[in-house]
């Protein structure tokens, strides 16, 4: 391979821009923390470091906005979603890259048409939709309208994972009698644990911070998710920026540390396929 090796100079201006990158992106989260460590009730003005520091804001926040029984209904709308997502995904990107299913190119036209229609768009005819079956104010009112919105990025990106696997491993497969079912169980899915772990970490998170959906498709607001907090905590701390601050640090909180966790995964799904030997 020919390539050209990066200089000393080229590395620290590589250096210095991620850096500022860095700091640029953590510059809100940075002002929300200061605020939310101010006295409850004062209006936070720019970057400062209150002295004393207010903790007990979080604690205050976390019970007026009813978390816990927030983060219950999240998470057990993670279970129902997340699961059944990933084997629809998984399944029909298979047959559309592997199996090379009939009517294959029209149905990536049209995952890719979907991926350019706003969840905001579809909420109403999902609503009537709902309403139809019976379903409204259950929490499947929300999960299957997400696993369907969900399939065509879900579908495409394990579509690319497919198709980049060498064909060379489906014939030797096929030489030693697997079918397609076997292929899929002893070659394919080994090898998509990167970005599948990736895929369900994304379904995850935004089944997590899901709002619209829920807020429409569900009268209690217990049974919605935890981005639903900030719109029941506004009602009664409206006007209160410190307090706000604080229940959008806790809000975000588990979305940052499930991120943290699960990078490696991330990159080793961006970048599987990218070097072939």
């Amino acid at each position: 391979m020919n390539g050209r090796r990066i200089s000393a100079r080229e590395r620290w201006a590589g250096r210095i821009i991620l850096t500022l990158l860095v700091l640029f992106t953590l510059l809100p989260f940075v002002g929300m923390l200061s605020a939310a460590l101010q006295p409850a009730g004062s209006s936070p003005t720019g970057l400062t470091v209150p002295n004393p520091m207010h903790w007990e804001n979080f604690v205050t926040a976390f019970r007026t906005a009813q978390l816990p029984q927030l983060m219950t209904s999240s998470a057990l709308l993670v279970v129902m979603v997340v699961p059944a997502a990933l084997v629809v995904a998984t399944l029909a990107a298979y047959g559309l890259a592997v199996l090379r299913v009939p009517g294959g190119v029209i149905a990536m036209g049209l995952l890719l048409i979907g991926l350019t229609i706003p969840f905001e768009g579809l909420i109403w005819p999902l609503y009537y939709m709902m309403r139809t079956y019976g379903l409204l104010n259950t929490r499947p009112a929300i999960a299957l309208p997400l696993i369907a919105l969900y399939m065509p990025f879900g579908v495409i990106w394990m579509r690319a994972h497919f198709a980049g696997v060498p064909n060379e491993l489906n014939e030797a497969a096929a030489l030693d009698g697997a079918g397609s079912w076997a292929m899929l169980r002893r070659v394919h899915l080994p090898l998509a644990r990167p970005a599948l772990s990736t895929l369900a970490v994304l379904f995850s998170l935004w089944t997590w911070n899901q709002f619209i959906i829920a807020l429409v498709m569900m009268d209690d607001p217990l049974k919605r998710t935890v981005a639903g907090a900030l719109g029941a905590f506004q009602g009664q701390y409206g006007q209160d920026i410190v307090l706000m601050s604080a229940a959008a640090l806790l809000v975000m909180l588990p979305t940052i540390v499930v991120f943290v966790v699960f990078q490696k995964q991330f990159v080793a799904a961006l970048l599987q396929g990218s070097v072939k030997g």
